[in-house]
């Protein structure tokens, strides 16, 4: 073996260096890998893999089809997987049981030293019943032994709504998803809470479109003419409540403040104005499940529920420029 010879080492022991395996010197390690880097030498995860019992992969399992959160959770979880040299398997289950099971044998088949589970949706889901290590970001576990990261959803409303009240608006509106939905309750409760008098007439509901902020802000005006700001379930809400305004000849922000949740960036840039709105903070989500992955698989599990914090970020449909 090359690298062993340039090392001055045993070929068993340029194999452990490079692995990590073994108990050496550090200056031993070191040499090897001066030696491996002038050679141009990698590693063979395969071989490596084989050493360490370990195959230096993990599964990601989601439901959101589309990506619009599970890919952003992927990418910090890459970021903090990678630093560990750990390659990441994508599955989409598609809301579909038998698929997330058949998913599930699959990724077992190739010994993946761990999994993460994400979704599109903030409800508690069933556990995933697997033999190695298993993570929950943004969706979490309904069983509180498992390690699961939530956004804090009811911060970031908090944040929405304290924010046009401190621009002086008095009469404030929210318009949201299915009433049923966990992130639509945490969202209004909060809302609720922070507005409190300052809240004009129940909380509208219906689905996550542009469409239906369109109607929302039609109503709204019916109803509470001189409503003054508008807080909203999702950015695809925000964006149809300031369609509708300004179709109604009402000024966003100036008559009419909106504010939208997720900072979707391809709806809430190309919203007019640019949207307020609470972002997530998805990507720095999925890269603390990567590390807490790690942590497990080196034996060393979180078990627990931990909120990540969100920001509010300001745009020109609150604050005019």
């Amino acid at each position: 073996m090359d690298v062993a010879a340039l090392a001055g080492v045993s070929a068993g022991t340029a194999s452990k260096a490079l692995n990590g395996t073994g108990q050496l010197r550090a200056e031993t390690r070191e040499r090897v890998r001066r030696a491996a880097e002038q050679l141009g030498f990698t590693p063979d995860p395969l071989g490596r893999g084989l050493s360490s019992g370990r195959s230096y992969t993990v599964g990601l399992i989601t439901t959101d089809s589309f990506g619009r959160f599970s890919i952003p959770v992927m990418l910090g979880a890459e970021n903090a997987l990678g630093a560990g040299e750990m390659s990441v398997l994508l599955c989409d289950s598609r809301d579909d049981p038998l698929r997330e099971q058949h998913y599930l044998r699959t990724l077992l088949a190739r010994r993946v030293d761990g999994i993460i589970v994400t979704g599109r949706r903030t409800d508690p889901r069933p556990r995933l019943a697997a033999p190695v290590p298993v993570v929950y970001a943004f969706t979490p576990s309904q069983d509180p032994r498992d390690t699961s990261l939530v956004a804090d959803q009811a911060g970031g409303a908090t944040a929405a709504v304290q924010h046009v009240l401190d621009l002086g608006r008095r009469r404030v509106a929210h318009v949201t998803g299915p009433a049923d939905h966990h992130a639509t309750q945490v969202r209004r409760a909060a809302v609720e809470r922070t507005a409190g008098g300052a809240l004009v007439g129940p909380v509208l509901h219906g689905d996550w479109s542009e469409r239906w902020g369109r109607l929302a802000a039609d109503l709204l005006l019916r109803r509470h003419p001189d409503v003054d700001a508008v807080t909203c379930g999702s950015d695809q809400i925000a964006r149809g409540v300031c369609d509708g305004l300004r179709d109604a000849g009402r000024r966003v922000p100036q008559d009419v403040a909106v504010v939208g949740f997720d900072d979707w960036d391809v709806i809430a840039l190309a919203s007019r104005p640019p949207l307020t709105t609470v972002n997530l903070g998805l990507e720095a989500l999925g890269r603390r499940a990567g590390e807490l992955l790690l942590e497990a698989v080196a034996g060393d599990p979180s078990p627990g529920t931990t909120t990540m914090p969100t920001r509010l970020v300001v745009r020109e449909s609150t604050v005019a420029v």
